[in-house]
């Protein structure tokens, strides 16, 4: 016989609850109704873990199940827990452990994600044709002709530096619709790995230099692009400074200052990326980055984090702009 979750006995429950996934879990399911395979999406996880997961939850009474065709969705109902098992988890749950919070908030990113995605499989199964069409569109034109048809809105006659370039795959995206691409970086296999992969691209100038001492004229460049780049700079602020520097100031050509896009990573608590991968900071907030951008002489213009996407492992993403101050650039040409 099924046991009444009023005979579950609290130090049961309580026992569950000392596994963090088990925590995370919880926490997600009781903002939102998922199906394994979307917990699995939410946790990087495989599915058989989180089947294992929510079974021991399920069995405590902790989460309640509902079939829907071939899926199982699951969900914590505050309001069917006893009496005491509810106080029991709204202790838990707002007395989090340090580090908890900035896990809660990615969780909850990725399921932001996953549930646009349910939706927009859902619009696509009740809208046949634009499902079909989206297919046909993608087997005769691929899956970049969007990004690579909104690159046109860079000016054909831009200068843009592709600061901290790595590898090059911004300026292999760049080089089409720009005058010219500036790919810097202060390492030189990463150099030498760029140029293999711009080999015969003519208008793609490569310089292997620090970051906060470029080798770039004062007020010659449009555009200064950071991608994934500041989180490994101790002081983010000096190689901003060096792009405040030699971006144009408007003051002659078409009036337009130039500006700065950041790419990097929202604030997360993944410590371990400090010694795994030589990471200076966890991450920026809009508070953080528009504080750098104001001390380097720019002016904050935007700032927005990037749509999840369900398969990514790392933390969420921003998007941040930045112009060329009311002073113009600053400094002189670097030798």
């Amino acid at each position: 016989m099924k046991e009444r979750l009023s005979d579950i006995p609290v130090a049961m429950r309580l026992a569950v609850l000392a596994d963090k996934t088990r925590l995370r879990l919880l926490r997600v399911l009781e903002g939102a109704e998922l199906s394994v395979g979307e917990l699995a999406q939410v946790f990087q996880s495989p599915q058989s873990t989180i089947s294992r997961h929510l079974k021991v939850l399920a069995d405590a009474g902790w989460i309640v199940r509902r079939s829907e065709g071939t899926a199982t969705f699951y969900r914590m109902v505050l309001d069917d827990l006893t009496t005491s098992a509810r106080a029991l988890w709204l202790t838990i749950r707002d007395q989090p452990a340090q580090g908890d919070r900035a896990e809660h908030a990615e969780d909850v990113r990725r399921v932001g994600a996953v549930l646009d995605e349910r939706r927009t499989d859902s619009q696509a199964y009740f809208g046949r044709v634009a499902g079909e069409w989206d297919e046909v569109r993608q087997e005769l034109f691929g899956t970049r002709f969007t990004l690579n048809a909104l690159l046109e809105l860079f000016a054909a006659s831009w200068v843009v530096a592709d600061l901290g370039c790595g590898t090059g795959n911004i300026a292999e995206l760049l080089a089409p619709v720009v005058k010219r691409v500036i790919a810097v970086d202060q390492s030189g296999p990463m150099i030498d790995a760029a140029k293999r992969r711009l080999k015969g691209v003519k208008n793609v100038e490569f310089i292997e230099s620090e970051l906060s001492t470029l080798p770039i004229a004062a007020g010659s460049v449009d555009v200064a692009a950071f991608g994934l780049v500041l989180h490994h700079v101790a002081k983010p602020e000096l190689p901003l400074k060096e792009a405040a520097r030699i971006l144009r100031s408007g003051a002659d050509g078409d009036g337009v200052p130039g500006r700065v896009l950041v790419v990097d990573m929202v604030r997360h608590d993944r410590s371990e990326y400090r010694h795994l991968m030589g990471h200076q900071h966890l991450g920026f907030s809009r508070e953080n980055i528009e504080s750098r951008f104001v001390a380097a002489g720019l002016e904050p213009m935007s700032f927005r984090e990037l749509p999840v996407d369900p398969d990514a492992r790392g933390p969420g993403l921003f998007v941040a702009t930045a112009k060329v101050g009311t002073g113009g650039s600053i400094g002189g040409r670097k030798k």
